[in-house]
C-alpha cells in the first residue's frame, strides 16, 4: 500500500505527469476495448463451435427415430435388437462432417465400428436438437402392404438400373439385396425387411458399398437397421487435418496441410503402401462387375488405411456410379465447364456452340489421383526414386477424361506407377 503511495505521489509530481495522465484514459479505453473485443470473439467461437457440434452430432436423435420405428414394426434388420438394448451398442467418437449423414466410431459384439445414419428431415430450422423427425412418411414409405416379391424384385431391378446403368450383373446384385433383407433367414422378406432395404438403397454410400463389397478396398458391411447401418472399424486418416473440427479445416493453408503430413503422417514406405491400395482402388473402380465409378471429391481427407498400413476408402459419398453422373450432366445448361461440375470435381466441358454439358469428364479417377499423389509421395521420396515418381506422376496427371485417350493409356500409366512402388519397398518391412 506505500508502495502505491509513493508511485501515486511521484506520478503527481512528475514534470511529464500531465502527459501521462492525458494518455491514462485513452490507454484504459484501449485495454477495455481490446478486453472486451477478446471476450466477445472467444464467446462467439465457443457458440460457433457449440452450435456447430450440436448440429452435426445428434447420434441420439438418429437411434431415438430409428428404434422408435423398429418398435413399431416399420423396420426390421440385424441390428435392431441390439441396437436399441442398453450396452449393446457403444456409440463413440461424433466423426460428422454433415448435418445429414452421422457418423459415429462405435463398439458392436466386441469389434471397432463404423455407425452410419441419415436425419435429413429433422433438421428444420424451427427444430431443436433433440426434435424427432417422422422419416417414415418419407423413407419407409416403399414398398407398400401387398407389394409381392415378385414386384419387389422388379422394383429394386429397376431402381439399380437407373442407378448404375443397365448391366448384366444386375440381378445377381438384386439377389444380393434380398438375401441381405432376408437376414434371420426364414426365406421370406417380410415388409419390415422391404422397408429396411429399400431405405438403406436411397443411400448412396450404402449402394456403394453394395457394389464394392468383394473389393478388399471398401469398408465391409457388418449390419443395419432400418436405414442406420455399420461397417468395420474406423480406418485411420491419411489427412492430419481431418481430425480439427469440420469448421476449422477450410482455415488451414496448404503449406500447413503438408507441414502437418510430414510431421503427423506413416513414415515414407507406409505412404507408398497406401498409395499403391489407392492405386489398385481406382482399378477396381474402373470397368468393375457393377460399372464405372467417378471419384468426385478427390481429397486426402477420403484416404484412410487400417493398422497394417492397407488402403481402406474412409468416405465412399463422394463417389458416384457412371450412369447417375451422365444422367445429371445429361442436356444440362451452361456457360463454363464449372457449370457441368457433379460434387466437387466431378467437371464435364461446356459445349459452347449447344450450350450443353458434354457427357465425358475432363479428368478421370487416376488424373486426380496421381495429382493428389503428387503431394502425399513426393515429400520424403527416397532421392533414387524421387525424379522417376514425380516424371511418371506428372504424366499421369494430364490423362484427358475422354474414353478413346483413357482406354489407351490408364492400364498402362496405373501400372507404371505401381511396379515402380512395388520395387521400392517389396523384400522389406514394409511390403
Amino acid at each position: 500500500m506505500r508502495r502505491l503511495r509513493r508511485l501515486a505521489h511521484l506520478v503527481l509530481f512528475c514534470p511529464f505527469s500531465k502527459g501521462l495522465q492525458g494518455r491514462l484514459p485513452g490507454l484504459r479505453v484501449r485495454y477495455v476495448f481490446l478486453v472486451w473485443l477478446g471476450v466477445f470473439a472467444g464467446s462467439w467461437l465457443a457458440y460457433v463451435n457449440y452450435s456447430s457440434y450440436a448440429e452435426l452430432c445428434r447420434g441420439h436423435v438418429c437411434q431415438a427415430v430409428i428404434c422408435d420405428q423398429y418398435r413399431k414394426g416399420i423396420i426390421s434388420g440385424s441390428l435392431c435388437q441390439d441396437l436399441c438394448q442398453p450396452h449393446k451398442v457403444e456409440w463413440r467418437t461424433c466423426l460428422s462432417s454433415a448435418p445429414g449423414q452421422q457418423v459415429y466410431s462405435g463398439l458392436w459384439q466386441g469389434k471397432e465400428v463404423t455407425i452410419k445414419c441419415g436425419i435429413e428431415e429433422s433438421l428444420h430450422p424451427k427444430a431443436g436438437p433433440d426434435v424427432a423427425p417422422r422419416r417414415e412418411l418419407v423413407l419407409f414409405d416403399k414398398p407398400t402392404r401387398g407389394t409381392s416379391i415378385k414386384e419387389f424384385r422388379e422394383m429394386t431391378l429397376s431402381f439399380l438400373k437407373a442407378n448404375l446403368g443397365d448391366l448384366p450383373s444386375l440381378p445377381a446384385l438384386v439377389g444380393q439385396v434380398l438375401l441381405m433383407a432376408d437376414f434371420n433367414r426364414d426365406s421370406r422378406v417380410s415388409l419390415a425387411e422391404a422397408k429396411s432395404v429399400w431405405a438403406l438403397l436411397q443411400r448412396n454410400e450404402f449402394l456403394l458399398l453394395l457394389s464394392l463389397q468383394e473389393k478388399e478396398h471398401a469398408s465391409r458391411l457388418l449390419g443395419f437397421c432400418g436405414d442406420l447401418y455399420i461397417t468395420e472399424g474406423v480406418p485411420h486418416g491419411s489427412w492430419p487435418g481431418a481430425t480439427l473440427p469440420p469448421l476449422l479445416r477450410p482455415l488451414l493453408p496448404p503449406a500447413l496441410h503438408h507441414t502437418l503430413q510430414q510431421w503427423l503422417g506413416p513414415a515414407w514406405p507406409w505412404r507408398a503402401k497406401i498409395a499403391i491400395g489407392l492405386l489398385e482402388f481406382v482399378e477396381e473402380l474402373f470397368h468393375g462387375a457393377y460399372g464405372t465409378f467417378y471419384m468426385c471429391e478427390t481429397t486426402l481427407a477420403n484416404v484412410g488405411y487400417t493398422a497394417q498400413y492397407d488402403f481402406r476408402m474412409a468416405d465412399l459419398q463422394q463417389v458416384a456410379p457412371e450412369a447417375t453422373v451422365r444422367r445429371f450432366l445429361q442436356g444440362r445448361r451452361c456457360e463454363h465447364s464449372s457449370d457441368c461440375t457433379y460434387g466437387r470435381d466431378c467437371r464435364a466441358p461446356c459445349d459452347p456452340l449447344t450450350r450443353q454439358c458434354k457427357g465425358d469428364l475432363i479428368q478421370p479417377n487416376l488424373a486426380k489421383v496421381c495429382e493428389l499423389l503428387r503431394a502425399y509421395l513426393l515429400p520424403g521420396a527416397p532421392p533414387d526414386l524421387r525424379e522417376e515418381l514425380s516424371r511418371q506422376l506428372r504424366a499421369c496427371t494430364t490423362l484427358s477424361g475422354l474414353a478413346s485417350q483413357v482406354e489407351a493409356h490408364h492400364a498402362l500409366v496405373l501400372s507404371h506407377l505401381k511396379t515402380l512402388l512395388w520395387k521400392k519397398i517389396s523384400n522389406t518391412q514394409y511390403s
